[in-house]
Order: C-alpha cells, then sequence, then structure tokens
C-alpha cells in the first residue's frame, strides 16, 4: 500500500528519513516540483530504475532528469562542469532550468539512454530543496504514465498509480504551468526545449560571458 505523508515545516526531518529507507530499498516516491509532481528513485539504483521505466511505461529512448538540493551533489553525476555551465548555475539556480552535462562514467544508461550526457536541475521549489539537501540526488521524471498529463496534485498521482508508488509527498498543489527551460552546454550551447526561462533572458546571461548559444541551432 502507498504511503502519503503530508509535508510541512515540523515533518521535515521524518519524511526526509521516511524517504531515505524508502529509496535505499529500491523504492518509488511522487515528489513535488516548482511544476508539476516527479517520480523519484536514487539514480544509481539500478533496480529502482528499471522499476521506474516499468511503472512510467517511459520509452527506454529517452533520458531521465536528475533533481539535486544543492551544487555540492553534482559531483558523482558529471564528468565535468564546463564554462557555460557554471553562468547559468550562478544565474539561474535555483530555478527552473535543465543543464544537460557530460554525464559521469558510472552513471547508468537507465538515467542517460546512452547518450553520455544527464539532464540536471536544482530546484527553487521549497518543499523539494528541504528534503533533497538531506537525502541526496534523484530522479525528477514527470509522475504521469507516457502519454499522460503531468499531475499537481497527490490525489491525482493516487488516482493514476495505485499502489505502484511506495511513498507520496504530498505538498499540495504545485503550480503547473511551462516546464523547465533545457540547455544542453557539453560543447555548441543549445537550447534543447523552451521553457519558463526565456531564451532573451539565457542569451544575455551568456553574452555577458563572452558565451554564446550555437548559430546552427538558435
Amino acid at each position: 500500500m502507498t504511503m502519503i505523508e503530508r509535508y510541512d515545516a515540523s515533518t521535515v526531518s521524518a519524511i526526509a528519513e521516511r524517504m531515505r529507507q524508502v529509496l535505499v530499498e529500491n523504492g518509488l516516491i511522487a515528489l513535488p516540483t516548482e511544476s508539476f509532481y516527479g517520480l523519484a528513485v536514487a539514480p544509481f539504483n539500478e533496480q529502482a530504475l528499471a522499476r521506474l521505466w516499468q511503472v512510467k511505461g517511459r520509452s527506454k529512448g529517452k533520458p531521465i532528469l536528475v533533481l539535486i538540493g544543492e551544487e555540492s551533489q553534482l559531483g558523482p553525476l558529471v564528468q565535468t562542469i564546463p564554462p557555460a555551465a557554471t553562468v547559468l548555475m550562478n544565474a539561474f539556480w535555483p530555478g527552473p532550468l535543465t543543464i544537460v552535462f557530460p554525464a559521469a562514467l558510472g552513471l547508468s544508461d537507465a538515467v542517460t539512454a546512452g547518450t553520455r550526457s544527464v539532464g540536471i536541475r536544482l530546484s527553487a521549489w521549497q518543499p523539494l530543496c528541504e528534503l533533497l539537501r538531506r537525502i541526496g540526488p534523484v530522479t525528477g521524471t514527470s509522475a504521469n504514465r507516457e502519454g499522460m498529463t503531468p499531475p499537481t496534485t497527490a490525489e491525482e498521482i493516487s488516482h493514476g498509480f495505485g499502489d505502484a508508488l511506495d511513498l507520496i509527498v504530498d505538498a499540495g498543489p504545485t503550480p503547473g504551468g511551462r516546464p523547465s527551460t533545457v540547455i544542453d552546454v557539453r560543447g555548441p550551447i543549445r537550447i534543447i526545449r523552451d521553457g519558463t526561462i526565456s531564451r532573451d533572458a539565457i542569451v544575455a546571461e551568456l553574452a555577458a560571458h563572452s558565451l554564446y548559444l550555437d548559430p546552427d541551432r538558435r
């Protein structure tokens, strides 16, 4: 049976400990983000990742986002931090910007989909940040089955997944709206998906540091 834990300031420590236990046991968690709820497993746990693919019904040709609670958690996930990433992190993190890095050599193909890259976001959503600072990185793919609308409430998740999840962290309705902007900084800088942070804001920030988007992919 899926456990539902209500998030508030007084329950952070208890929920973080419960999440830690669930993740160690190959568990699957639904978490709030600044847009929609996401599905979280430990990004280095192959059994949990396989379960995530199965529950979500997601095509294995698609990489999985990883969420962090602070920049110090990047280390085990990435091979390098390109200069453009540093500029964008300083300007837009925490916030709705997913940065695609060269993936660490030990990161599973279940996360990278064989691309040797990993998209990472430092969320600005307070409930999520508080928890991830305590438990470390988790996956952040949206908490919906493939092709369905991403949910903004714990009730939608419970209805959609039944007992397929181990834990739902209920922080009330999330804002919904546009998804995060996704930018690839591994080589020529490319915006892969337009989102909450505007293209103009990114172009201006990069230009201030003599960095520019790939002219062939603008």
